[in-house]
């Protein structure tokens, strides 16, 4: 008899070494870091040119007032650009009414007084769009780890009870395995707000509008890790 057919590998353990499977869980409710919004800035002219020029215009003026937030604002990104003829008949044939441009932007922001402020302000102004906000944490978000730990504790201690209701207690750890720790990010540009806003402004206000009082979505934040132990043999 070999050495390996006198020793034979048991995956479940052994009555001298029982292994014990558990898993362990964590959910935590914490604080947004980062607000995103969604900006469509839009123009229109009979002439192809004019409605680039009012575009260009606007989406600079827009652009300008995002990062006059400075630190507040995290990240300002363009997205899709359109400019778009629209037709209509006129007798045998068709011709171009008119041109519609527009251009999508998106804003990051952490300071979240500034973003109630922003969002009225971006609102006030002619032929723009303001969606969100979306919140979310950061990827490496401490509360990430924070929910990981958790997990490994949970499944300690749930391991712990499961010896002490035999009598024993564990011996050692044989396997931790992570099996999805971090939430989901936010939703893409566009999608669904969490509770969110949206507004379409087609003209300007005669004054200045109050900054909308926005409260923070909390975030969920759950982990779950599968631990395996061996320990020590009960009396049964």
């Amino acid at each position: 008899m070999t050495t390996q057919e006198a020793t034979p590998n048991v995956p479940y353990g052994t009555p001298e070494a029982p292994r014990l499977a558990v898993r362990g869980e964590a959910h935590l409710e914490v604080d947004p870091e980062i607000a995103r919004i969604g900006i469509t800035v839009s123009a229109r002219g009979g002439d192809r040119r004019d409605a680039l020029s009012d575009l260009t215009r606007r989406n600079t003026a827009v652009i300008d007032l995002v990062k006059s937030y400075g630190e507040a604002v995290e990240r300002v990104e363009t997205g899709a650009f359109s400019i778009t003829p629209e037709l209509t008949k006129r007798g045998k044939g068709e011709r171009v009414r008119t041109y519609h441009g527009r251009v999508h932007i998106t804003a990051e922001l952490t300071d979240f007084t500034a973003l109630g402020e922003l969002t009225t302000r971006v609102a006030d102004l002619e032929l723009t769009r303001i969606d969100g906000p979306w919140w979310s944490l950061r990827p490496d978000s401490p509360a990430h780890r924070r929910a990981r730990q958790e997990a490994v504790k949970e499944a300690v201690q749930r391991a712990r009870e499961y010896a002490e209701a035999l009598g024993t207690h564990l011996a050692a750890l044989v396997e931790i395995a992570d099996i999805g720790a971090d939430n989901a990010p936010y939703p893409p540009f566009g999608g669904p707000a969490a509770p969110g806003m949206s507004r379409a402004a087609y003209g300007g206000a005669p004054e200045a509008a109050p900054a909308l009082d926005l409260e923070p979505q909390r975030q969920s934040v759950y982990a779950q890790v599968n631990a395996r132990f061996t320990m020590a043999p009960p009396r049964l």
